[in-house]
């Protein structure tokens, strides 16, 4: 408790000394303090910079939203409009934030009340001396020492391992992921959630999505529906079961298990041009893996197909986020870094991760902030 009442009185832009506590207008202190506060001050006692009014902003992941708001049939998030416009980010990928305008002054009821509800979401998700169960991930770093493996020498023993054709392509999803999400009134928190699509064989299938955080088993995990809140690891955000559908439309159509073919699928499912830059390229081998589980020969094809995409460097060896091993390729480019995690006897992707590499201080995020990341299981 020492600590929250610390952080209270260093977030109190009128301190009990000064000379106009109680009334009339804030002195300059207390002004920038105010400011401070209002903009979003760290639980670790660094602030971001003051977020300017600007109105709605695009740029950043939102956070997830509730239900399956914004999931397609096929268990992906939706990439049309999001309760707001949508722009262009600065680093390549688009989502809409909504940034209101933010007051030079407000009561000091409002801002005592923003600073109670840090602190009392503080004290629910840790307990004495442990770190915050919601906080953001560290980027994945590669092994000291070890040896990357060149594109095309995995996409060689993906090959190999496809020789029996076993495992065999099945649809649906069983995804881990993290994602940023920020909101006017709080520093960008990250929302961790698990997603499981199966489908059965009269073409219906089910959706099941569940608030956890495998760094963290039986702590409490931050989940937005209804707002950002607390809840059990393992709660239940949503349980879907929608009602036969079918389509002969990428992503929907079973993927190719050649890497010529596969190229054309990916660019007609994520509506790309002819010949898709490298990122575009991730964005559609992430939405491909949000739909489908690839068998060995589509893993081969799609290895063939990123050693044959110019910008991933092999990095080395890393461990995921869920310990298992793997082999990372990287791409950097529009302010974020792409780690692309692949198995390095199957060549199955085993995760993507996003991370700013500089400072975006109008969303509050510093430079090596995870934006985004995924892993897929079978």
């Amino acid at each position: 408790m020492a600590d929250e009442l610390e952080l209270l009185r260093n977030a109190n832009p009128v301190p009990a000394d000064a000379p106009r506590f109680g009334d009339g207008p804030l002195d300059q202190r207390a002004e920038r303090h105010l400011a401070d506060l209002l903009a979003g001050g760290r639980r670790d006692g660094r602030r971001s910079a003051p977020l300017p009014g600007r109105g709605r902003l695009a740029g950043l992941p939102r956070r997830r939203a509730a239900d399956g708001e914004r999931r397609g049939q096929g268990g992906r998030r939706s990439r049309g409009p999001v309760r707001g416009s949508r722009g262009r980010a600065p680093w390549g990928r688009s989502a809409p934030i909504a940034l209101g305008s933010r007051p030079a002054k407000a009561a000091w009821g409002l801002a005592a009340a923003l600073v109670v509800t840090v602190v009392t979401l503080a004290l629910v998700l840790t307990g004495p001396g442990t770190p915050p169960a919601v906080a953001a991930p560290r980027p994945l770093v590669v092994q000291a020492g070890s040896t990357p493996v060149p594109l095309k020498v995995l996409a060689g023993r993906a090959r190999a391992a496809a020789a029996d054709g076993s495992p065999r392509l099945r649809k649906g999803t069983h995804v881990q992921s993290w994602s940023l999400g920020m909101s006017e009134d709080a520093p960008p928190i990250t929302l961790p959630e698990e997603r499981v699509v199966r489908w059965r064989a009269d073409g219906s299938h089910t959706e099941l999505v569940v608030a956890t955080d495998p760094r963290h088993p039986g702590r409490p995990v931050l989940s937005d529906g209804g707002g950002a809140r607390p809840v059990p690891d393992g709660h239940v955000i949503s349980r879907r079961t929608y009602p036969p559908s079918w389509s002969d439309a990428p992503p929907e159509s079973p993927p190719p298990y050649d890497a010529a073919r596969l190229r054309a699928y990916l660019s007609e499912a994520a509506n790309l041009r002819a010949a898709p830059t490298t990122p575009e390229l991730l964005d559609a081998v992430e939405l491909l893996l949000d739909h489908w589980t690839l068998g060995a020969r589509e893993r081969a094809a799609l290895a063939a197909l990123l050693a044959d995409t110019g910008g991933l460097r092999p990095a080395g060896q890393v461990t995921d986020r869920l310990g298992r091993r793997g082999q990372a390729y990287v791409y950097e480019g529009r302010g974020l870094r792409r780690m692309l995690v692949m198995d390095p006897v199957t060549g199955a992707v085993l995760g993507l991760e996003s991370v700013f590499v500089r400072a975006e201080p109008a969303y509050g995020v510093k430079a090596g902030d995870v934006m985004a990341y995924s892993a897929w299981m079978r």
